[in-house]
């Protein structure tokens, strides 16, 4: 029976299951996105959320615990240094998912899983303004006609009165 056995095994013993997460982790932290399986993806976010949250608090003893899982000071360093002052105000949900098809060779789920505050390209930025093809048209033309009778008419008093003299 399978009772309280919630995780996916990935086909891995416990040792290879948990030496592949680690590393997946320390190319995550370092790269800011990899792309895997699908099952694998998921795998890491259930690994390495815990682990960001844990990096919010830069204590000795959460260096510790986080580098007990990591075992790579590099990645530890830019873990507590670079995302953890990314993600200090957000709550959760630090990774993304995002689901790119099937791979040719073995026909797998392939995904690419990034860390959230990290991607310029769906970062929130503010929408511009978009007009209508009319109101782009109406607008320097409307400005024009009033910009041009303002130059006109200090050059038109003059040419006036020469013309009576």
């Amino acid at each position: 029976m399978r009772h309280n056995k919630k995780f996916n095994h990935l086909g891995r013993k416990h040792s290879h299951r948990k030496a592949m997460l680690a590393n997946m982790a320390i190319s995550l932290i370092m790269h800011k996105r990899i792309t895997t399986t699908l099952p694998k993806a998921k795998a890491l976010r259930v690994y390495v959320e815990p682990l960001i949250t844990k990096s919010k608090e830069d204590t000795t003893a959460s260096r510790r615990v986080v580098f007990s899982y990591l075992q790579n000071k590099y990645a530890i360093t830019e873990l507590f240094s670079t995302v953890a002052t990314k993600v200090a105000d957000r709550p959760g949900g630090y990774t993304r998912i995002i689901k790119l098809g099937r791979r040719p060779s073995d026909d797998a789920e392939m995904a690419f899983i990034e860390l959230v505050d990290f991607d310029e390209n769906m970062a929130k930025t503010e929408a511009k303004k978009t007009r209508t093809r009319r109101s782009r048209k109406s607008a320097p033309k409307a400005e024009a006609p009033a910009a041009e009778a303002k130059e006109e008419t200090p050059a038109e008093a003059p040419a006036e009165e020469k013309d009576a003299e």
